[in-house]
């Protein structure tokens, strides 16, 4: 397994050297005046580890030292590198835990169906390998949820979660049915890239993207959900976000017990990509200072 690893961290080193002399990393829906990173996030060799975790190999990269941050990045379309921002502010006081999910980047799919449960589950096994807990997680769309469940199934694991873009999931309120080919309409160039950084052929992301498909259209969280989730948690959402609605993320809100809110005016889904330094000014204050226990605080019951 180790010559196999090694191997592969070859690859990736000589192709991400290839890649620094020959065009930007990108992630999703980057436009040119974005953020750039000086770092192949979530496609660096020298940061980069793989762990077996079952089924399949999991990708993550370490930076900084300190107390640990969990980054996750989005799914479908999402990368370690969209969370760049995050991981260049974070670097100089934590230990920052990019991890790759299932199916995307450097992570292989395995053969199990990719949940939310699945993916908390490779999650604890990563942090079990490193021996970092208890953690801190900030967790964007996909990562958001995943961080959600998480946060169920292992609290004693969580000091405190950020969750951007997720909030109450009803089944069928989306339908969820798209493939590489619809995918490349929204963003050519990012899966040009993508498809080589993956080493994967189109068929195989098609039925990464078909399992997903089915799993998305299964899930169901609703208020009953948020409510088992203890762990202080700030939710921060994007005023126009299209694929968590507000309304959704109020309602999590105000189903958990011990979260904070943060509404980030004219922003959509990507809400950090479009203004980070909001967002920053949202989260690093959460992650530093001390929770505030919402429990006292009653919602009006007019609303």
């Amino acid at each position: 397994m180790f010559k196999k690893i090694s191997a592969a961290l070859k690859i990736m080193l000589v192709l991400s050297s290839a890649f620094a002399h020959a065009e930007q990393l990108r992630y999703f829906g980057q436009q040119a005046n974005a953020y750039q990173s000086s770092r192949p996030y979530g496609f660096n060799p020298q940061a980069g580890h793989f762990i077996q975790t079952g089924d399949t190999r999991i990708y993550y990269e370490i930076y900084g030292k300190g107390s640990p941050v969990v980054v996750l990045h989005g799914g479908m379309v999402g990368s370690t590198l969209e969370m760049g921002q995050f991981i260049d502010q974070l670097a100089k006081n934590h230990q920052v835990i990019a991890v790759s999910t299932r199916g995307h980047g450097q992570s292989e799919s395995g053969t199990k169906p990719p949940t939310y449960l699945q993916k908390a589950d490779d999650l604890n096994r990563v942090l079990a390998k490193i021996n970092a807990q208890p953690v801190d997680i900030i967790g964007f769309s996909d990562g958001a949820y995943t961080g959600y469940f998480f946060a169920r199934q292992y609290p004693a694991k969580v000091k405190k979660l950020v969750a951007i873009g997720a909030g109450e999931w009803k089944k069928g309120a989306r339908n969820f049915n798209l493939t590489l080919e619809d995918l490349k309409k929204l963003d050519a160039a990012y899966w040009q890239q993508q498809i080589r950084l993956r080493r994967s052929s189109e068929a195989a992301i098609n039925r990464d993207l078909a399992a997903m498909n089915a799993y998305y259209n299964s899930v169901n969280l609703d208020t009953r959900f948020f409510s088992k989730i203890a762990v202080p948690t700030l939710l921060v959402i994007g005023e126009l976000d299209q694929n968590a609605p507000l309304d959704s993320v109020i309602s999590a809100y105000k189903a958990m017990p011990n979260a904070q809110l943060a509404v980030i005016p004219n922003t959509a889904h990507p809400v950090f990509t479009e203004n980070f330094p909001a967002v920053w000014a949202v989260v690093q204050p959460f992650l530093n200072g001390k929770s505030t226990v919402k429990s006292t605080r009653q919602p009006s019951k007019n609303h």
